[in-house]
C-alpha cells in the first residue's frame, strides 16, 4: 500500500512538475527582469522633458447653453483652450468649437515633451488598436508620433483634444511583452485575475505539496527500514 501511494505521489508530481514547468521559467525570468530594470527608465522618463504650460485667461467664451461640469485647459498652436466635459474642445477666446488637432499640431505637441535630441519621423492617426497594442486602453484616435531614435521612440498625442498621453520605446516593449507572461493574460496582457493564471497557481502549490508529501513519506519509510 505504501509504495501505491508513493507511486501515485511521485507520478502526480512529476506530471505536475512538466505542466506547469515552463511557465515557472517564465515567471522567474520575468520577475528577474522586473526586479533588474529601473521603472522610471520604463515609463520613458529619460526621454522626456519637464513641461509648465499656463496662460492668462481674460475672455472665458464658453456657450451659454452648455453645461459644464468638468473643465480643463490646452495649450494647442500657443494658443488656450478649453476641454469641456470630456468630449468639447473649444477656442476660449472665441468660443469656436475645435474638431481635433491635426497631424503638425500633434507634432507640435509631442515636440514640446520629447527630448530635443530626438528628431521626428513620421507620424499617423491611429482610430483603433488591439488588445495587445502598446497604446491599449487609452483615448482613441489617437496621434503616434514616431520618432528617430534606436529605442524606436513614438509619442502618443489624443487626437480629440491635444493631451500628451504617453511614450513607448523598445525597453518598455519587452517589459510588456514578458509582462504577459507572468500575468498569464494572454488576450489582453493587463488582467491579473484571470483564470489560466488563477488554475496555474493551484497547480503550483499542489506541485509544492505534492513534493512535501514525497519528501515525509520517504524519510518515514528509511527510519522504518533502519529499525
Amino acid at each position: 500500500m505504501r509504495k501505491n501511494n508513493q507511486y501515485y505521489i511521485r507520478k502526480a508530481h512529476r506530471w505536475l512538475g512538466v505542466t506547469i514547468g515552463i511557465q515557472f521559467i517564465f515567471w522567474t525570468v520575468s520577475g528577474l527582469y522586473f526586479s533588474w530594470t529601473d521603472i522610471d527608465e520604463i515609463h520613458g522618463d529619460d526621454f522626456l522633458e519637464p513641461v509648465e504650460e499656463s496662460t492668462s485667461l481674460s475672455i472665458l467664451n464658453i456657450p451659454d447653453s452648455l453645461i459644464v461640469k468638468e473643465l480643463s485647459l490646452r495649450i494647442i498652436d500657443s494658443k488656450p483652450f478649453l476641454w469641456i466635459n470630456d468630449s468639447l474642445l473649444i477656442n476660449s477666446e472665441t468660443g469656436v468649437l475645435k474638431q481635433g488637432v491635426t497631424k503638425e499640431e500633434a507634432e507640435q505637441i509631442a515636440r514640446k515633451y520629447v527630448k530635443d535630441e530626438f528628431q521626428i519621423a513620421s507620424s499617423t492617426l491611429l482610430t483603433d488598436v488591439g488588445a495587445h497594442h502598446e497604446y491599449r486602453g487609452r483615448p482613441l484616435p489617437v496621434w503616434a508620433v514616431q520618432f528617430d531614435s534606436s529605442e524606436e521612440l513614438t509619442a502618443y498625442i489624443a487626437q480629440s483634444d491635444g493631451s500628451f498621453q504617453r511614450v513607448r520605446h523598445q525597453s518598455w516593449r519587452w517589459f510588456d511583452f514578458l509582462w504577459m507572461f507572468h500575468t498569464m493574460d494572454y488576450e489582453g496582457r493587463d488582467d491579473f485575475n484571470n483564470s489560466l493564471l488563477r488554475a496555474f497557481s493551484l497547480f503550483g502549490l499542489f506541485t509544492v505539496a505534492s513534493g512535501f508529501t514525497l519528501f515525509f513519506i520517504t524519510i518515514k519509510t528509511k527510519r522504518k527500514k533502519k529499525t
